[in-house]
């Protein structure tokens, strides 16, 4: 089966994939970049969709959802190396200075456009088509309909670990349809090792994104677990024992259930979606060391840690070619325009979803940061009013402590959060928000980024350390270069 075919097109690594990828080819991220050629048909006819009742839009948004998903019986085709050769795929052939390998990040996505350098993704999310046979509330039986399947793609693929997620609070609109799998690698595959060897320069850098972010989870093989919730939604106490936030979500949702029938926790595990899988730290090491690169870690607790880092580097970077320093794009999980960013001049803060969570990071970051003069949002459509979901009140309150300027970016208020339509919106809005045109050619040297993390590095929540790879090198030894 064609390697595509596997590939999610509202998945987290895919859509930043896709985005860093065109932005290497010299191109924007026009509707999520799957279908850019028919961008201006969806730009067209997806508002549309606002205009349908809420069941209505629920319905068409869970039809796309099911249309991209797969049938149990093709998940054993699934082939590792065939969609590591697609992945490799989309980037420019070139020699380049550096590359990254590891956890999904938006923030990550920017560090790599302003190094002008590839990222070659970990985890990757399959769906699973039931359509409707799973009832929604009940993880033990989204677990038992996914059990076979999953355990057959491992036969398959012995490197990959599964890790098959179930959050009825913030993915409960995509889970009338579908189950959700993630795949991590835990070897890095013959794709991605000649994708390096081929396009890395002599002593190049081979960074590792390292989310460290962990959630309880049950162990149902060596390399297969089951996650109940995910994180800025309901806690995992409240997954295990419900409490007033859930039976009253539930309530509103029409449920019979006053609390979720979880199965009991056994462990933890990197998270789902976001977080990295060490055991493929020993393949990039060792490759490093064959290789004479150097090998560094970019290790941060959860996705939102390397957003405050990335956006101050874009300002001291900006501040540096001249380039006006005041003005903030908000970003929302695949919600993202890196060559927008750079044509634009404006500074990237990426979020990872629209919960309180969220909210209390961007306010943090404005807490700490010099004044804005302008401030723009894109928020991405959940579909469900999730329990800990932030209002648009909550965000229209941090937008109006810019200076000048503020807007949503694309989003209908009426329709949020099930504001389809903001997945193409959000483009165009943003080209007419920002008229400032400015070298997206610009690359910020890998010196230059030493040299900010030296003398700003300590703020931040995020390790930078470079691991020994001297061919005499035993001990597995790691020096923090940046302390």
């Amino acid at each position: 089966m064609n390697a595509r075919r596997f590939v999610a097109d509202l998945d987290a690594a895919s859509a930043m994939l896709r985005a860093l990828a065109r932005f290497l080819h010299g191109r924007d991220f026009p509707a999520l970049g799957a279908h850019p050629r028919a961008s201006p048909v969806f730009e067209a006819l997806l508002p549309a969709v606002n205009r349908l009742s809420v069941p209505l839009r629920e319905a068409a948004f869970l039809r796309s959802a099911m249309a991209e998903a797969l049938p149990p019986r093709t998940l054993p085709r699934f082939d590792a190396e065939a969609h590591a050769r697609w992945v490799v795929g989309r980037y420019p052939r070139g020699r380049y200075p550096a590359a990254v390998v590891g956890a999904s990040n938006g923030a990550l996505v920017h560090l790599c456009a302003a190094l002008g350098i590839p990222w070659l993704p970990q985890t990757l999310r399959l769906s699973l088509r039931h359509g409707g046979r799973v009832p929604l509330d009940e993880p033990l039986a989204d677990l038992s309909f996914a059990t076979e399947p999953a355990r057959a793609l491992l036969r398959a693929q012995p490197d990959l670990q599964l890790h098959h997620l179930h959050d009825a609070d913030q993915d409960r609109l995509l889970l009338r349809g579908v189950c959700r799998l993630h795949l991590k690698r835990r070897r890095l595959g013959a794709a991605y090792r000649h994708f390096l060897e081929e396009s890395l320069e002599p002593g190049a850098t081979l960074f590792v994104s390292e989310c460290t972010l962990r959630w309880p989870t049950l162990r149902l093989g060596a390399h297969h677990v089951f996650q109940h919730g995910s994180p800025g939604g309901a806690t995992p106490l409240e997954l295990l024992h419900g409490g007033p936030r859930v039976r009253d979500f539930l309530r509103r949702q029409g449920s019979d259930f006053p609390r979720w029938p979880s199965p009991t926790f056994d462990g933890d595990s990197p998270e789902a979606e976001w977080g990295f899988e060490p055991a493929l730290l020993d393949d990039l090491a060792r490759l490093a060391r064959q290789r004479r690169w150097r090998l560094r870690r970019i290790v941060y607790p959860e996705p939102e840690a390397l957003s405050p880092l990335v956006a101050d580097l874009y300002r001291h970077w900006y501040r540096a070619r001249d380039l006006p320093t005041r003005q903030l794009l908000v970003e929302s999980f695949i919600l993202m325009e890196p060559w927008w960013a750079l044509r634009t001049g404006v500074i990237p803060f990426w979020l990872a979803r629209g919960q309180e969570s969220s909210a209390r990071a961007l306010e943090q970051y404005l807490d700490a940061s010099e004044p804005w003069d302008a401030l723009y949002l894109m928020l991405y459509p959940h579909g469900v009013e999730s329990i800990n979901l932030a209002s648009l009140e909550r965000w229209r309150g941090l937008l109006s402590r810019a200076m000048e300027r503020a807007a949503l970016l694309g989003v209908d208020p009426s329709a949020y959060p099930r504001d389809f339509a903001t997945l193409v919106r959000y483009h165009p809005a943003l080209k007419r928000a920002l008229p400032a045109r400015h070298s997206t050619r610009e690359r910020l040297p890998l010196e230059a980024l030493d040299a900010f993390l030296r003398a700003h590095g300590e703020r931040y929540a995020v390790g930078w350390e470079e691991l020994d790879t001297r061919p005499i090198h035993r001990g597995g030894q790691v020096s923090t270069w940046l302390h």
